[in-house]
């Protein structure tokens, strides 16, 4: 079970990761202009441009080290107790990401349309399940 748990992690990891590395080479892909782009997966009032793209390439860094480690830790033999702890900051991080696009402090910084509309409907769900995926490996680990 925890293989398969750790299985969809990754793909929707490396889904993220995808994406952020075709941003980190300039690609708008999948929205034709970059404004469009910008206000769509970052939100902030008044966006013209996309962060500098060494923040993408890190953002697709720490996805793809996100579903390694997701899959480590559906493995119970790998890492010991340290890989066990590991779930843990990434269980938090996602956790966190996803309560906050709930909150009305997020929603003021993030005002726009388009940038709302998915948050509500994609990102924070996501973040969410991947902040529970991972307390589910680390407590598969434990039991």
């Amino acid at each position: 079970m925890s293989m398969l748990i750790a299985a969809f992690m990754f793909v929707a990891l490396l889904a993220v990761c995808f994406a952020h590395l075709l941003w980190s080479i300039g690609r708008t892909w999948p929205i034709r202009e970059e404004k469009l782009l910008a206000q769509t997966v970052v939100g902030t009032a008044g966006i013209q441009h996309m962060p500098p793209k060494l923040t993408s390439f890190g953002v697709a860094v720490f996805t793809i080290i996100s579903g390694v480690t997701a899959l480590a830790l559906a493995d119970h033999d790998s890492g010991g107790v340290g890989m066990t702890l590991l779930g843990v900051p990434f269980a938090a991080i996602f956790l966190a990401r996803g309560i906050a696009g709930y909150t009305a402090w997020f929603q003021a910084k993030t005002p726009e349309p388009n940038f709302r509309l998915n948050d509500r409907r994609v990102y924070s769900p996501l973040c969410l399940a991947l902040g529970a995926g991972f307390l589910v490996l680390v407590v598969m680990r434990l039991i």
